[in-house]
């Protein structure tokens, strides 16, 4: 069972420093910009699309006290960490990224812009492992839930 928190704690120690990291360099200034794509600071004071913004310092302590509960009730759920470790750690990792950028910045550093064809919210590195952790989460209970009906067949 060791190896499971070890994989959920460096999964979620290495997604957080990894995007604190490329955060760090736009906030110090870095600036790209193409005709698809603009690499350009940004601070969301909401969550996707801005939404929540009203919520004010407020929603910080809501995330934190949200996704400290999901990682409580991960570490304690020994058959969900077995089969979901990485995948919880890196989306952990990723929203604990984005929680400690409000209280840093006061809103999450954000920094791809995508504006080719049409113009989509700007992102940053959590919110694709945040996107990437749900797909491999669906893609294992998927599986999980193919093998166990065939065991029962």
């Amino acid at each position: 069972m060791t190896k499971y928190y070890l994989l959920f704690f460096l999964s979620l120690i290495a997604v957080f420093v990894l995007d604190q990291n490329i955060k760090f360099l736009f906030v110090s200034g870095l600036y790209w910009d193409t005709e698809c794509i603009s690499l350009s600071l940004t601070f969301n004071k909401g969550v996707a699309f801005s939404m929540l913004s009203w919520l004010g310092e407020s929603l910080k302590y809501i995330q934190i006290v949200l996704v400290s509960a999901i990682v409580g009730y991960v570490l304690f759920k020994k058959d969900i960490l077995r089969h979901y470790a990485l995948a919880a750690g890196m989306l952990t990792g990723a929203a604990f990224s984005n929680i400690f950028d409000r209280f840093l910045h006061g809103g999450v550093v954000d920094y791809v812009h995508w504006h080719c064809g049409f113009d989509f919210a700007v992102f940053n590195l959590a919110d694709v492992v945040i996107d990437i952790s749900v797909l491999m989460i669906l893609y294992i209970h998927y599986k999980l839930e193919k093998k166990a009906s065939k065991d029962t067949d």
